[in-house]
This record gives structure tokens, sequence and C-alpha cells, in this order.
């Protein structure tokens, strides 16, 4: 039986706080075997705790996580099978072009960072963005499937 090889995923969006602290963790929980996630940021700020909190609320706890540099993943030389950019179309351009790179794939969600509101209804949305999260990285897990 041949081993089956690992895919790569970098997810990137500007600060690293959420969207793709969430995608990083869907894709390792739900296909670690088959997939090897990491995350990292334009430029990197500080964990959101909308995230942690909805993400708590989905079963992953992400809070002991800490935001990464995009630009030290390319510096290192690191390689990847996707890099997927999280963040809107602009700040995505603004992404380094990674050698050895198969694929980059843009998906464009909101931003916890810029709701607005008390804080219940910020959890909510951010809510919605874990679910729409989720959803992309369930489609991408069955783009792939196991060889």
């Amino acid at each position: 039986m041949t081993k089956q090889k690992i895919i790569k995923v970098l997810f990137v969006c500007v600060h690293n706080s959420a969207r793709s602290q969430m995608a990083e963790a869907f894709l390792n929980q739900l296909a670690g075997d088959r997939f090897e996630a990491q995350s990292a940021g334009l430029e990197p700020g500080t964990l959101n705790p909308l995230a942690v909190e909805v993400m708590k609320a989905a079963g992953i706890d992400i809070s002991a996580n800490r935001t990464k540099s995009v630009f030290d993943f390319f510096k290192k030389g690191n390689l990847f099978d996707y890099v997927i950019t999280v963040c809107d179309g602009a700040n995505a351009e603004r992404c380094p072009v990674f050698p050895g790179v198969t694929k980059r794939v843009q998906w464009s969600f909101a931003d916890p960072a810029a709701l607005g509101g008390e804080w219940e209804q910020r959890v909510a949305a951010t809510g919605l963005i874990r679910d729409e999260i989720k959803a992309a990285v369930v489609a991408f897990i069955t783009e792939h499937p196991a060889r």
C-alpha cells in the first residue's frame, strides 16, 4: 500500500487573527490525515476574541494560537501545494508568490474585525462567517479525495 502524500495548505488573510485561523483549524480537524494546514497574515495582529468564541462554540479551541507573518514563511522557503487567501481580492494581491505552489486560490469572506454592533451581534455575525469558512473547507476536502 502506497503512503498518501500530505497536501500542504497555507491560509492567508490580512492579520491572521480570525478567517485564516478558522480555516486552518477546520482543515486540520476535518482532514488532518490528508492535509497539513497552516495560516499567516500580511500584517500579523492579535488573535480576534470573536474567532476564539465562535470556534469554541464549534468545539475547536484556538485560544492558544499565535498570529504569524506570511513573509516569514516565504523567507524560510516553505513550500505549499495551495495558498488560499481568505480576505478580499485587493489584499490577496499583496500575498507573495511562493516557489513550488501548484495552485493559488482566493476565497473572500467578511472580516470579523470590521463588524459593528454589540458583542452578541458581532458573535452571531462571526458565527455566520465561521460557517461559510467551514463550508468552503469541506468543499475543498471533497474536491481532493484520498488517493
